[in-house]
């Protein structure tokens, strides 16, 4: 587990949620539409969980990721999650000798499924698989799922958890290392067929915490949290980085603004004030890569009070850009 406190939950509300998702759909009606996890605006390939056995110097600091899938409440068809690869021994994973590690996919809905804190927090503790159990699979070397997808489903919108104030039906994705020392890396996609990818439109993906694999080329990617006009300050945390490049901050006033970078096995973190402008608007973290080769790497960011801050598949309103002839105004952290 991850060797930072509890994170308590975020005070962004599920009202802001609904908001945000709300100006997604009128800002970028284009790219709403695209639900694969992670995204390709992310320049992310895959994401990784590793066995539970696997040395935390791969870049996996819990061998969990959770997932949530907003599904709008004028959506009343069936509708599936989609795993791609979701095998670990194929062509596209992370394997340390013969193929030994099990990872399980849990679907949860219902009463508690988002809104309870635990699975809201970056630690995967307490209880974190919270809801009603929808459907689960564990997956080990099958080669039937290498490079190939599977399909969860199909699922009635209101076996979600309903979050009025989103106008949505939320479900949970968790994915667990359960034993084995080596990587799973999927993608996922919410779709509203069982056998192609069809996007829902208005439904969107989220989480706290990603565990991702980098390009083996040089290049960039990208996490896009959304700043609420609560937050005064931002903190950034990157575990076993590896010291492969920079991270940089850009947003509608930061340019190519640095952030902490973790070695080997380690966190590091560092804190970002905010500008009024930059509030209730989406925020460019930039992963440039230096290096060729494999690289794995778990991060999170958090406001001034140490609440994990979601982060879409897709930015809200779009990748922001610096306003070279904005006049910033920033407060300290501790409001003056």
């Amino acid at each position: 587990m991850s060797s930072f406190p509890t994170l308590r939950i975020q005070k962004c509300s599920a009202h802001l949620l609904g908001l945000v998702l709300i100006m997604l759909m009128v800002a970028c009606p284009s790219i709403v539409q695209a639900q694969r996890v992670p995204n390709e605006i992310e320049n992310i390939d895959y994401l990784i969980t590793y066995g539970a056995q696997a040395d935390l110097a791969r870049g996996d600091d819990d061998h969990v990721q959770i997932l949530f899938f907003s599904v709008p409440k004028s959506y009343k068809a069936p509708f599936y999650i989609r795993v791609y690869d979701p095998d670990t021994g194929g062509q596209h994973d992370e394997l340390h000798g013969a193929a030994n590690t099990s990872i399980r996919f849990s679907l949860l809905g219902g009463k508690s499924a988002y809104t309870n804190k635990d699975a809201q927090k970056v630690n995967p503790t307490g209880n974190y698989a919270s809801g009603n159990p929808l459907a689960s699979k564990v997956f080990g070397s099958e080669s039937t799922y290498d490079a190939n997808w599977y399909s969860f489903g199909p699922f009635n919108p209101l076996q979600g958890e309903d979050v009025p104030d989103m106008d949505a039906h939320v479900f949970k994705l968790v994915v667990e290392g359960l034993q084995g020392d080596d990587g799973n890396q999927y993608r996922c996609f919410l779709s509203e067929l069982n056998t192609s990818n069809r996007a829902i439109e208005g439904a969107n993906v989220f989480a706290y915490e990603y565990t991702f694999k980098l390009p083996k080329s040089r290049g960039v990617s990208h996490i896009y949290p959304f700043v609420d006009k609560s937050v005064i300050s931002v903190t950034q945390y990157n575990f076993d980085y590896d010291r492969d490049g920079d991270i940089l901050l850009y947003s509608v006033a930061k340019n190519r603004h640095p952030g902490a970078i973790s070695n080997d096995k380690e966190w590091a973190k560092s804190k970002h004030a905010v500008a009024d402008a930059e509030k209730n608007t989406t925020l460019d973290i930039q992963f440039q890569k230096a290096k060729e080769g494999e690289n794995a790497v778990s991060f999170y960011i958090t406001n001034q009070y140490d609440e994990a801050i979601p982060f879409f598949t897709i930015p809200i309103g779009g990748p922001p850009r610096y306003r070279y002839d904005l006049k910033v105004n920033i407060k300290s952290a501790s409001g003056n």
